[in-house]
């Protein structure tokens, strides 16, 4: 399904059909809630994470949020606040936030396409693997926070150690 958008003579693909077929291929459930929006439960290492992506046609920007399936008990999120800013100093593109909903820790990631003629699956996926990256790179550093009882340094410590040598 192609949309225009503001200011462009050519169609933009809905980046969420392109996601579709992403998911259709390695085999990962989703859904559909909206024609503008997916949600698919990806298996990481640690845990599984819940991503959705949604097509801002207004705004001609894809957004993706992947969250952890943890809840922080408002009295414990003051631990977790100074790690989330240390580990966003460590991300290129995105960022992680704690829900004042629900508690929630999330990865979220918008890509701008006003200027784009198209996106392609393989940029899709690309967006789809940085969220999974991120999301696992850094999921010891907050559980070793909140239930391990370290501070945010020593878990990020742990999380950005890169072994050197070979074993």
């Amino acid at each position: 399904m192609a949309v225009r958008l503001p200011d462009l003579e050519t169609p933009v693909l809905n980046p969420i059909e392109l996601a579709e077929e992403v998911m259709l291929h390695r085999e990962v459930p989703f859904d559909r809630p909206l024609e503008d929006e997916l949600v698919a439960e990806l298996e990481g290492h640690w845990c599984n994470y819940r991503l959705w992506l949604s097509w801002e046609e207004s705004l001609g920007a894809l957004m993706l949020t992947s969250s952890y399936d943890i809840k922080i008990p408002e009295q414990h999120r003051s631990l977790l606040y100074p790690l989330v800013a240390k580990v966003n100093e460590h991300v290129l593109l995105g960022h992680f936030d704690i829900s004042s909903v629900d508690g929630s820790i999330a990865y979220r990631y918008g890509q701008l396409l006003r200027d784009a003629k198209s996106l392609t699956q393989g940029q899709v996926e690309e967006i789809i693997d940085i969220a999974a990256a991120e999301c696992e790179r850094f999921y010891p550093a907050f559980q070793t926070v909140l239930w391990g009882g370290q501070n945010s340094e020593e878990a990020l410590k742990l999380v950005l150690f890169e072994p050197a040598g070979v074993a």
